[in-house]
C-alpha cells in the first residue's frame, strides 16, 4: 500500500496529515496527487466519502507553498455555503504548518465581512459561483494571479444551473497557465461536454464508474404502501439499538418539518434538527454542527444535505423519500461508509416511488436489495386520497413513457344506449 510519503509531498503536509489520523492515501489520492503535481488538468470521479477534497487541497498546497501577495492564486467553486464551509474547515487542517491565507465566501449573509476578509489578503479562496461574482463586481477583487480553478461537486454546479456563472468566471480569470481541476461522485456526459469547454486534454481517474455506490454502504429497500406506514418503519428503526447516527431524507420541506415535528414527539427535541432551503443559514450550520459533534443523533433534510458534508460515523441514511434527480441518490447514501466505515442505507418506496427505484438502478447499474418489512411494524390502510395521487403518479408516469398511455383518469364516452320509447299508434 503506497504512502503519503511515496507521494513526495513536504514535511509540513506530512505532519498535518499524521496529526489529522490519515493513515495511508484512497485510492483516489493515489492516483490524482502525482497527476495534479505534474501540472495536468484533471477529471477526477469517485464515489462520495473517497477522500477527493483531499486529493486536489494537498498537492494544491504543495504548489502554493507559503502566503504571498494579498490576491488569490487558486479558486475552488461548490454548489453550497455548507460545502464551501466543509472545504473550509479540510483545506485548513491539511495547511496547519503553513501560512497560507484560507477565505470562504458564500451567498445567504451579508456581503461585507466576507469583503473584508478578502480585502486583508488570500492565497486560497473558496466560493460560490454567485458570491464570487458579487465580491468580483465590487472592483475590491483581484484575478489575474489565479493559476488553480476546482470544481467541486461539478455534476451539481452544472444541474443548478451555475453554467452561466462559470462561463463568467472562467472569462476572468486568466486562461494561460491555468491549471483546471474538475471533482465529482457522478460526471453524467453532459457534464463531460460542459466541461470540455475549460479542461484541456485532461487526464481522467474514475476510481469506479461514474454513480456507483460505495461498497461500504449496505443497501435495503423497503416497498412501502403508504405515508402513515412510513412512518411506523420509522419508528421501528429509530429504536434499534444500532441505529445510533441517523440521516433522514425527505424530497420535500413540508415532509422534513412533518417528520421532524414526530421524530421530536416520540424521541424529544435534544436528538433531533431539521435542515431545508427555507432554513436560514445559522439554523442549518447550527444543525449540521451538533449532529457532528454527537449533540443530537437524528437529522432529518432535504437534498441540501446530500452532498459535501463529511459527518463521521453516521450509521444509518433513511429514505423516508426516494429522490427524483436520481444521481442523488449515491449521494445521500454516501453520508454513510464514510472513510472506509461501513454503513447502512434504508429506502423506503410506495408504489409509484417504485418507478424512480427503477430508474436509480440503472443509474448505479445494480439491484437495491428488497427487504421485508418486519412483522412488529403495523401496515395501514392507504387513505381514499393518498392512494388517488399515488395513481396520478403512476397514470403520468406511464403516459411519460408512452405518450399515447389513456390512464385510469381518462374518461371515456360512452355510448348512448337506445332508449325504448313507445310508438304513438
Amino acid at each position: 500500500m503506497p504512502t503519503f510519503e511515496d507521494l513526495k509531498l513536504n514535511r509540513q503536509l506530512l505532519n498535518a496529515i499524521a496529526e489529522a489520523g490519515y493513515q495511508e492515501p484512497t485510492e483516489i489520492q493515489q492516483k490524482a496527487i502525482p497527476l495534479i503535481l505534474a501540472g495536468h488538468d484533471l477529471l477526477g470521479i469517485a464515489q462520495t466519502g473517497t477522500g477527493k477534497t483531499a486529493a486536489y487541497t494537498l498537492p494544491l498546497l504543495m504548489k502554493l507553498k507559503y502566503a504571498q501577495g494579498s490576491t488569490p492564486r487558486a479558486l475552488i467553486l461548490a454548489p453550497t455555503r455548507e460545502l464551501c464551509l466543509q472545504i473550509k474547515e479540510n483545506v485548513q487542517v491539511l495547511a496547519k504548518y503553513t501560512d497560507l491565507r484560507v477565505v470562504a465566501v458564500f451567498g445567504g449573509k451579508g456581503i461585507k465581512p466576507q469583503l473584508e476578509e478578502v480585502k486583508q489578503g488570500v492565497d486560497i479562496l473558496i466560493a460560490t459561483p454567485g458570491r464570487f461574482m458579487d465580491i468580483y463586481f465590487t472592483n475590491e477583487l483581484a484575478t489575474k494571479e489565479i493559476r488553480t480553478l476546482v470544481l467541486d461537486e461539478a455534476d451539481r454546479m452544472m444541474d443548478m444551473g451555475f453554467m452561466p456563472q462559470i462561463r463568467k468566471i472562467l472569462e476572468i480569470i486568466p486562461a494561460k497557465k491555468r491549471q483546471n481541476l474538475l471533482f465529482s461522485a457522478t460526471m453524467p456526459e453532459k457534464v463531460i461536454k460542459l466541461s470540455e469547454e475549460f479542461l484541456e486534454f485532461p487526464m481522467r481517474v474514475e476510481i469506479t464508474p461514474q454513480a456507483t455506490p460505495a461498497e461500504t454502504v449496505e443497501q435495503f429497500l423497503y416497498e412501502v404502501p403508504n405515508f402513515r406506514t412510513k412512518i411506523e418503519l420509522l419508528q421501528y428503526f429509530l429504536t434499534q439499538e444500532n441505529c445510533q447516527k441517523v440521516i433522514i431524507f425527505t424530497k420535500t420541506k413540508e415532509n422534513a418539518n412533518n417528520i421532524y415535528k414526530f421524530v421530536a414527539r416520540k424521541f424529544g427535541e435534544e436528538n433531533v434538527k431539521v435542515i431545508h432551503a427555507n432554513k436560514d443559514q445559522n439554523a442549518r450550520l447550527n444543525a449540521i454542527e451538533t449532529f457532528k459533534n454527537d449533540e443530537i443523533r437524528i437529522l432529518v433534510a432535504t437534498d441540501v444535505a446530500a452532498r459535501g458534508i463529511d459527518i463521521s460515523h453516521v450509521s444509518h441514511v433513511i429514505n423516508f423519500d426516494v429522490p427524483i434527480l436520481y444521481e442523488e441518490y449515491v449521494h445521500r447514501i454516501g453520508r454513510t461508509g464514510r472513510a472506509k466505515h461501513t454503513g447502512i442505507a434504508i429506502t423506503f418506496a410506495n408504489e409509484a416511488e417504485m418507478y424512480h427505484i427503477s430508474k436509480i438502478e440503472q443509474i448505479i447499474k445494480m439491484s437495491i436489495p428488497k427487504a421485508t418489512i418486519p412483522a412488529e411494524v403495523k401496515i395501514y390502510e392507504t387513505p381514499f386520497e393518498e392512494k388517488q395521487a399515488i395513481a396520478r403518479q403512476i397514470d403520468a408516469q406511464k403516459r411519460k413513457e408512452n405518450p399515447d398511455f389513456q390512464g385510469a383518469f381518462h374518461e371515456k364516452k360512452h355510448k348512448k344506449r337506445p332508449t325504448n320509447k313507445r310508438k304513438k299508434k
